[in-house]
């Protein structure tokens, strides 16, 4: 019997290579992706590099009832998702137009409304809210596959959304809304926002209609994007009167105490310096009129 000693340096080198095997596997074969806990929170962000859920403790947003002149747009989108959350048919939503008048915002004031209107009545269904950002939207697919797992209702929520000229991403997105055999789950639904009504920049499409063979063909493709989203609510500048009322609504809110008629004035020049009337410029207002006061923006 051979009693010689094991030929240390082939024990380590035969250990090196299993050690490689390893993660060679490893990489080929990524871990199993654990289940998001849904219960968590109401609202999430994705996070597309982990390709997790990470929750949101605190949705940052407004009480709805200081969104001034959308009345219109509020309406639609609260009976919109009011009738998803129930389980009843609802379209996909596109909010578009100018900036600053509360598109974003909305959104997130409709979830909070919704599942405060679901506990009001005693009823333990919840919203989730499930925000995707713009630059993440090429991982949908696999969104979309954590979401229909889900055993609530989910509203996929990005803002911002538009394309560039060498961004084919849009491609993504549109399957994703209706579009492969799979089609979206039944248990979300999509909102998205937009200064662009069909997402995509003006001069992108007329490259289209001008260097295409097929002009119209092109152009169809581009633009049906936009076709994807059942309901588009318009958002447009706001008047002088409702961007007063925004700050009046807001000066109540938060109890500031200030003459009407110096709030006004200096609501007005405020405007002017900045150059355009919005709900943005309005709160911006106000935060600057708070700080002025002394006072935190609070509730």
């Amino acid at each position: 019997m051979d009693t010689s000693p094991p030929d240390t340096h082939a024990l380590q080198a035969l250990n090196d290579r299993l050690d490689t095997l390893i993660s060679l596997i490893e990489r080929a074969v990524p871990p199993a992706r654990a289940k998001p806990d849904f219960d968590a929170a109401d609202a999430f962000v994705w996070a597309a590099g982990t390709s997790s859920l990470m929750p949101v403790a605190r949705v940052n947003r407004i009480d709805i009832s200081l969104l001034q002149g959308v009345d219109r747009a509020r309406d639609q989108l609260i009976d919109n998702t009011r009738r998803f959350a129930r389980g009843f048919a609802a379209n996909n939503v596109l909010l578009w137009g100018a900036r600053g008048m509360g598109k974003s915002s909305l959104v997130k004031s409709v979830h909070a409304r919704i599942n405060r209107d679901f506990a009001d009545a005693g009823d333990t269904a919840r919203l989730k809210l499930v925000e995707i950002h713009r630059e993440d939207i090429e991982t949908l697919p696999d969104l979309m596959g954590v979401l229909k797992q889900a055993p609530h209702r989910t509203i996929l929520f990005c803002d911002d959304l538009s394309f560039d000229n060498d961004d084919t991403s849009y491609k993504s997105l549109k399957a994703a809304l209706d579009g492969g055999i799979e089609g979206r789950p039944d248990n979300v639904l999509f909102y998205a926002t937009s200064n662009r009504r069909h997402l995509l920049p003006r001069d992108m499409i007329e490259n289209e209609r001008s260097t295409a063979i097929n002009p119209g063909e092109a152009v169809e493709e581009k633009v049906s994007l936009s076709d994807r989203f059942g309901l588009w609510l318009g958002f447009h500048k706001c008047s002088q009167d409702d961007y007063l009322d925004m700050i009046n609504a807001y000066a109540r809110h938060f109890e500031l105490d200030v003459d009407a008629a110096d709030l006004r004035s200096q609501a007005l020049e405020w405007a002017t310096t900045r150059g355009s009337r919005s709900g943005r410029v309005a709160f911006q207002f106000i935060q600057d009129l708070a700080g002025r006061l002394e006072k935190n923006l609070q509730g």
